[in-house]
């Protein structure tokens, strides 16, 4: 077998569209939030199918932002799944809720909604759901939870008084044009979070967005100004609406962030656009040669589409059956020592010291610690070849024999 010296994680597919478009806004009279904005903003509302979007600097931002404008704040909770990054509950942190952590399900990524259902309380004003690697999860399932606990809930926002329910909220950062029964992410869960960061499947460099589900007791155009408002200091005119002739003056509603999206990043965003039907089916055609690579080994591998769903195929995690985290990382080693970068997704969050320091510990999350253990995570991304996929599956199979665990 020929060595390839370097096979990387998770580069970004830049191609000469995207240089193109970034050049043209830079000789344009529009490097921050300007028209390619608005426009990167009204083409994720048509892949989504919703009515609105609002562009941010990060998914972060974008989290952060849903709880603002849900009036989250002190004194209420929101529940996150302890398998999963740090950006999924951080926002709640900072926003002055209390972060309530719930384990996954037994050799599932997706949350215990057994354990869910105990969770919530009359202080539980949202959940955020995980989509993790591209894959929507059971928002059905949680929905039914959520109206089952309907007579708990107290509203303490006009907004939280429209939904009158806990309110679902999409950690989509991994998932822009995953589907689910013919929905596109995005207009799933109550609101959506997605992030664009270099190592995702569509990427602005950093940057982030917003979308919510169509409702008709929902004014789209005055949370859409919310946004807006809470992105940019809270002054109600952004920078191209004040570059009108005489069109200088401004106010501040309120003493608010500074987060937006600028046209630099929305340019690499609108050509990623274009080219990302032709991404994902790349790293679906990754994804079934690694299916028929493992298919005879010990190993679990997740479900990236069937009949009913279709991931946006951001990550390839494959859990190998009964070792523990020691070998794990012997396995990661000897698969650096081939030249091929690997990775873990996720380290839980009980078991990180901001984590621990608020009262959490691993040990009353066993399923997530023993997702965590065994799990490794090869490159997918639309630029790997087909050379290099076979290298990294035949290189996978012989760590494994070399350990003996196959």
């Amino acid at each position: 077998m020929k060595k390839i010296n370097n096979i990387p994680f998770s580069p970004p597919d830049i191609s000469n569209e995207e240089i193109n478009e970034v050049i043209d806004t830079l000789k344009g009279n529009w490097i921050t939030t300007g028209p390619k904005t608005k426009k990167f903003e009204e083409e994720i509302s048509k892949l989504c199918g919703t009515k609105k979007t609002v562009c941010l600097n990060s998914a972060t931002a974008a989290l952060e932002l849903i709880l603002r404008v849900l009036e989250i704040k002190e004194g209420d909770e929101v529940i996150v799944p302890a398998y999963t990054y740090t950006a999924s509950a951080s926002p709640v942190y900072h926003v002055g809720a209390k972060i309530v952590l719930c384990d996954v399900q037994k050799d599932s990524f997706e949350m215990d909604y057994t354990l869910l259902d105990k969770l919530i309380n009359d202080k539980t004003k949202a959940i955020i759901a995980v989509d993790l690697a591209g894959i929507i999860c059971n928002y059905d399932k949680i929905r039914k939870i959520i109206d089952s606990k309907k007579s708990l809930f107290k509203p303490n926002s006009e907004l939280q008084k429209k939904f009158n329910r806990i309110i679902l909220i999409s950690d989509c950062a991994h998932g822009i044009g995953a589907v689910q029964n013919n929905v596109h992410s995005g207009n799933i869960a109550d609101f959506t979070s997605f992030s664009f960061h270099a190592v995702k499947n569509l990427t602005t460099a950093e940057g982030g967005a917003v979308t919510w589900k169509n409702y008709d007791f929902l004014d789209d155009e005055e949370i859409y100004k919310k946004f807006q408002l809470l992105s940019l200091h809270g002054q109600d005119k952004d920078a191209l609406h004040k570059n009108g002739l005489g069109n200088w003056e401004y106010d501040i509603k309120g003493l608010y962030y500074k987060c937006n999206m600028t046209d630099i990043m929305a340019s690499i965003g609108l050509a990623q656009l274009r080219r990302y039907s032709g991404l994902i089916k790349r790293r679906h055609e990754i994804i079934k040669k690694y299916n028929e690579g493992f298919k005879n080994l010990p190993v679990k591998l997740l479900n990236h589409c069937d009949e009913n769903h279709c991931s946006s195929g951001h990550l390839y995690l494959v859990r190998i059956n009964g070792i523990n985290e020691e070998t794990r990382n012997n396995v990661i080693i000897k698969m650096a020592e081939r030249g091929i970068a690997t990775n873990v997704h996720y380290k839980p969050l009980p078991m990180l010291t901001a984590y621990k320091e608020l009262g959490f510990d691993i040990k009353d999350f066993p399923n997530a610690y023993h997702l965590y253990e065994n799990e490794v995570t090869l490159p997918l991304y639309s630029k790997l070849t087909d050379e290099e996929v076979n290298y990294i599956i035949d290189n996978f199979i012989d760590v494994l024999k070399e350990l003996h665990l196959c």
